[in-house]
Order: C-alpha cells, then structure tokens, then sequence
C-alpha cells in the first residue's frame, strides 16, 4: 500500500462519513491518489463525482452544487497552475461564505524550490479568501478533516503526495463506512432590534446575505415596513420597479425614509443606494459581518435576524410606495420596444413554478431587479460575492446538475468568457439565454458612456456568432429576436442542454432606451 493512497483513502472516508453527496474533479497526475478513491466511493453508491477538465469551470461548477445543495462540495486538482485556476471561485465563495473544501495535490514539500516540475509555493496561495489552511502531508494523519470551518467559507487542503501514486486496487476501505447527517451549524444569539419609527424601509439584497428566503420573509413580515428587494422573483410583496422610480430624485425626496433595515448588501442600484444614504438611521444584517465584511458601517450591525420590537408603520407611508410601485407596474406593462429591458420583463413573468433561475452579473442582473414584477415559485441563483462575469456558464451547470428544470441568463461577454465549459457539460437540464448586444452593453449606461476610445475600451465589439460557437460545441442552439418568439422558447419543456441567442438591439440604443424609461418615471 503506498502512502500516497493511505492519506487518499483517509480523506475521502471522512468526506463521505461527514454526509457530504457531490465532489468535483479536474484530472491530473498528481491527484490520482484522490481520483481513483473518490471514484472508487462513486462505484461502492456512496458519492457522485462530475469531472470538469478545466480548473477554473470545475471550481465554479462546484460553487454551483453549493448553492443548490446547501452543502459543502470538496473539488479536487493537481498540482501548479492547476491550483491558480481555483482562485476566481474561491475568491466569490470567500464573499459569499460557500462551503467550498478546496482540495489541491502537491509534490513533497522539499521539493519546493529545487527546479522541480509542477512545483510552486501551493501553502497559503489563497490567503485570506479562505478559512482554514492546512498543507497535508502522510506522517500527519490521522487528523480530522475542518468541516465546521467550512459553514462560515471555503477551506484549502494542500495534500502532498508522495510517490508511488498509484497503489493496490482493493476497496475494501470502504465497507463499513456510516454516512452522518449534514451537521447543522448553531448561530450566535440573534440580539433584538428595538424602534419607534413608523417610516422605516427594508432593503433585501439579492443573496440574502446567505439567509434563507423563508427567514428573511418571516422577519419582513414581522416587520411590517415597505419591501425592496434586489430579486424580486423572491419576494412577492416587495415594491414593484423601485430601483427604476428611484432613479427620479423628486420621488426619492417623497419618500424619504427615517430607518433603513438591509439585509446582506445592496450592489446592483446607485437609486437603491440614494435612498438609502437619505435614511437618518441604517441597520445592516449579513452574516458576512463576522467574515469578510467587518468594517461594514451602519447604526446598528447584526450577524443574524434580530429579534423584533416595532410599531406599526404609518398608513399614508405605506400608502404611497404601494401607489409608486403601482404606477411603475404600469408605465413597465406598456413598453412595447423589443429590448433588454422588455426580455428581463417577459422571461420573468414566464417561468414555470419550481423553476430554477441563474442570473449572471452585469446588466441581465439589474434588469431582472428593474423589470421583473414581484412573484414567488422561482428559486434564484447569482455570484454576487464578487459579482464577477467569470465562471458564470460553470456555476449555471453546477446549479442544473441538482436541479429538475433550470434556466439562465447571461450576457455575450460572460458567455465568451467562459466558453470552455462548453466542452465537458454532460446533458443537464439547462436551457440557457445569451443577450447578445455584440459587447459589454452596461458601459453604455454607466458615466462611460461616450467617452474618447469608448467601443475599444469599454464597448469591446466582438463580433462573434454565438449561436455557431455553441454549435461547435455540439450543443443546440437558437435565437430570438421578438418577444413571440421568447414566448415560445421560455414555453417549451427544458429537456437537455440548449443554448437560445437574444438578439437584442445595439448598446447604444439600449441605453437610450433605458434613459427614456427613467424619464417616464419623473411623472409617476
């Protein structure tokens, strides 16, 4: 038996004992030890193991599984720039507390230095995106594996492997195994959070800071203020449109609130963020406080929901942000222009209940929260972490490998950008949209906009055919350009991997388009 399959062996035990149910691999040589025992566990029915062939895909693929499961995901790589790779998912599941269990092969320590192939410094690579590090090596173990680490962000494991890799072909190691139920982790005491304003205002950001949609929609009730939520699919009484009527200061100066509650972090709207900054007092609740966030300002901080004593709001005060919500709804009804904006609408509108819906970063994101009227019956998927465009096809495959029927939206360059998920997808259940405006079409609404060299710094033309590339691919693939035909396509039963091309007018014409309803707004 060599040593290498030994210290193998053992970890993968304690992963399987400790309940967990999917693992991620991107092959290589030196991790062979930990492929061969976790595909050894797939075989014995005790783990599923998805193979991802490039690093970066394989972590956000794993990112994915987190979001749907709730569970911790170990993925596994080999050693050098294979370790580097796992950066970008690790760096968005450091700001969004994922349990990722980074497992990462190594040549012994001393070889560190010497010259050696696919040697580099691996230990502490990762730095303080993670919240636990141990480089690994065979005289060390037995040591228990730090799962509880892992309910507060990812973990890094750097194994050492020595050869021989490979040893002898025997599983039985894993009889006997007892799988645990996922343990569930206990929270600090919650704290209360006492006030007599009666014009107060709740602001949910669009992953909750990590609590559950059903707490969060407890606490709102008990609350009893005036909704905004950055994913309205979630929460089906938030104000309808407010980050689109917010963007008219006359109307932000009417409804001036006393007290601001927020829940996680506002990132998609400056309109949501002026209303808020007018606030005399703001309270901010995110477990990420006690992690990442810890110099978060505000009034009062919690890390969990607090308990709750309040009066009750003013009538008039909820009065009118439902008659605003209202008036929004209609002026949002009425667009007829075959937009961005009009696609966010409709598609949200239209998904089935019990759908599951990714949204990537960029503008597909604020349009969803801009155009989408309020519902429920769609769990919604984002990487708001960081926010990144990367890994964003990856972590929609992840999500559609544990889920019945998923859908996606991205843009043209987060497609582009992680393109290469395109060749090891397997045949999940993802029907996934691409906005095609031929480039980043949020800089042409941001201040930008127009400036010296705007196409190439900022537009970045790529005049590619997306609908061919995914072809290529060997996955099917098709377009749309009216809102009839999106009808049909968001209609027709998700079976299989397909890619649906939204062809969009220019980004220009976007923004001008965007810039008229804004104005439409000042008149509500």
């Amino acid at each position: 038996m060599s040593e290498a399959t030994t210290l193998a062996r053992v970890i993968v035990r304690q992963i399987v004992e400790a309940g967990i149910t999917d693992v991620v691999l991107a092959p290589g040589s030196r991790n062979a030890p930990l492929s061969i025992a976790f595909y050894q566990a797939e075989q014995a029915g005790l783990i599923q193991l998805h193979v991802k062939i490039d690093e970066r895909g394989a972590a956000f693929f794993a990112l994915g599984l987190t979001k749907v499961t709730g569970r911790p995901v170990p993925v596994i790589c080999t050693s050098g720039t294979a370790v580097a790779n796992f950066h970008p998912a690790v760096l968005e599941a450091s700001h969004s507390n994922a349990p990722l269990l980074l497992l990462t092969a190594d040549r012994p320590a001393r070889l560190r230095r010497t010259g050696a192939n696919q040697t580099t410094e691996q230990a502490r690579i990762f730095g303080k995106a993670v919240r636990y590090f141990a480089d690994v090596s065979g005289p060390e173990f037995p040591m228990e594996l730090p799962f509880n680490s892992l309910q507060s962000g990812p973990v890094h494991l750097n194994v050492q492997f020595e050869e021989p890799l490979i040893g002898e072909a025997d599983t039985s190691w894993l009889d006997q195994i007892k799988i645990a139920e996922p343990k569930v982790f206990t929270r600090k005491a919650p704290g209360t959070f006492h006030t007599k304003s009666t014009r107060g205002l709740l602001v949910i950001g669009h992953d909750r800071g990590g609590l559950s949609q059903e707490s969060v929609e407890k606490f709102a009730n008990e609350l009893g203020w005036p909704v905004i939520a950055e994913d309205p699919l979630s929460f089906k009484d938030a104000i309808a449109h407010a980050s689109v009527f917010l963007t008219s200061p006359k109307i932000r100066s009417e409804v001036k609130p006393d007290t601001v509650v927020i829940i996680g972090r506002t990132t998609l709207s400056r309109s949501i963020n002026a209303s808020i900054a007018q606030a005399r007092k703001t309270i901010v609740i995110d477990p990420r406080m006690a992690t990442v966030d810890q110099d978060r300002s505000a009034d009062q901080k919690f890390v969990a929901l607090p308990n709750l004593q309040v009066v009750p709001a003013d009538l008039d005060w909820m009065a009118t942000w439902k008659k605003l919500g209202e008036r929004a709804a209609k002026v949002v009804a009425e667009l007829s222009t075959w937009s961005e904006e009009t696609f966010a609408r409709d598609i949200a509108a239209a998904l089935p209940a019990g759908a599951s819906l990714f949204i990537a970063s960029s503008r597909p994101i604020r349009d969803l929260e801009g155009f989408a009227k309020p519902r429920q019956g769609v769990e919604v998927f984002a990487n708001r972490g960081l926010a990144g465009i990367d890994g964003n096809i990856s972590t929609a495959l992840g999500i559609a490998s544990r889920s019945e029927k998923t859908f996606a939206v991205l843009g043209d360059l987060a497609f582009l950008h992680d393109v290469s998920a395109l060749s090891h997808t397997g045949n999940p259940d993802l029907r996934l949209f691409v906005i095609d405006n031929n480039g980043g079409g949020i800089f042409s609404t941001l201040p930008q906009a127009g400036v010296d060299g705007f196409e190439k710094i900022f537009g970045t033309p790529h005049g590619r055919d997306i609908q061919a590339i995914a072809k290529a691919f060997g996955v099917n693939a098709s377009k749309v350009s009216t809102n009839a035909e999106l009808s049909q396509a968001i209609a027709a039963p998700v079976k299989g991997f397909e890619i649906v091309v939204v062809q969009v007018p220019s980004r220009q014409e976007n923004g001008d388009y965007l810039k008229s309803i804004y104005a439409k707004m000042e008149s509500l």
